[in-house]
């Protein structure tokens, strides 16, 4: 990993074998911020689980194991109540046929390379807390 800054921007490239979820997280913890908006990001991956939410608060995944075009990349980063960095990502990947994959990205690892914006967000306090009954980590500002 790599990255760049330019104000309250952070443009960083993630290399291969690198996960997303956690490469971003550890930026977090290494440039000390604690709250971020994913503006973008492009890229190719493998290995990516996406998904959904259904009504009862319960996530669908599916697998793409091979290599997949990361088309699209956004969400924000936040810190959890015991101050760990946690990521919630929405993704559109493209399969080697063309075919959009999209939905809530639980993980992709890099397979080439993945370039990605961050807009640090150092005014903003918000945390993310369990909901009860929910597998959703929800977002809640202070």
């Amino acid at each position: 990993m790599e990255w760049t800054t330019s104000g309250e921007d952070v443009f960083v490239r993630l290399d291969p074998g690198e996960e997303i979820h956690a490469s971003l997280q550890d930026l977090a913890d290494t440039l000390g911020f604690d709250a971020a908006a994913i503006t973008s990001g492009i890229g190719r991956t493998r290995q990516s689980v996406y998904g959904y939410m259904d009504d009862a608060h319960r996530y669908h995944r599916v697998t793409i194991e091979g290599g997949s075009e990361l088309v699209t990349l956004q969400g924000n980063l936040a810190r959890r109540e015991n101050g760990e960095a946690f990521t919630h990502l929405h993704a559109t990947l493209s399969d080697d046929d063309l075919r959009p994959h999209a939905g809530h990205l639980f993980s992709a690892v890099v397979h080439v390379v993945a370039e990605i914006h961050l807009r640090l967000l150092p005014k903003a306090i918000m945390s993310r807390c369990p909901l009860e009954n929910s597998e959703f980590v929800a977002l809640s500002f202070d």
